[in-house]
């Protein structure tokens, strides 16, 4: 049997699971794969989402089962991260569809374009692009520029 999910699949629990799909859908491109609903409810049991080469799922809070979203619980601890390919649009289209900014774009000295965002479910990302290509030394010589830059402020 082949295996439709990559090893490892983000699960996420949110407060409106119907408007957080249209959330991904319009902010980072997710494409639907399948919804499966409490029976006679529209309460989301599970949903399975497609970002690009890579699955998240999804489901409704249920706090009954222990299982709630990051408002109830004051926030989250893990970001997702999504690499791009395209980062200023595809940071602005997460903006535009009402993710607030945690952190600006920025160059970052590992050579990224980076920046991060929280979703209006409470769920933490991160966008990046690579930029240049670092051997392990520039990119050293860089992060103690940057935290040099860091300690005079």
């Amino acid at each position: 049997m082949a295996r439709q999910f990559p090893t490892l699949t983000p699960y996420l629990v949110v407060d409106d699971a119907k408007a957080a799909i249209t959330f991904y859908e319009k902010a980072l491109g997710a494409e639907v794969v399948s919804i499966a609903h409490v029976p006679d409810s529209d309460r989301v049991m599970n949903a399975q989402l497609r970002f690009g080469d890579s699955m998240l799922m999804l489901n409704d809070e249920f706090p009954d089962w222990g299982s709630v979203g990051p408002k109830k619980i004051g926030g989250s601890a893990v970001t997702i991260h999504v690499n791009s390919m395209d980062i200023d649009n595809d940071f602005q289209r997460a903006i535009d569809a009402g993710a607030e900014v945690t952190m600006p774009l920025a160059d970052m000295f590992w050579g990224d374009r980076y920046g991060s965002f929280v979703d209006p479910f409470g769920h933490k990302w991160s966008m990046g692009q690579q930029m240049r290509d670092m051997t392990p030394e520039e990119m050293e010589r860089e992060m103690r520029d940057a935290f040099a830059q860091m300690d005079k402020h």
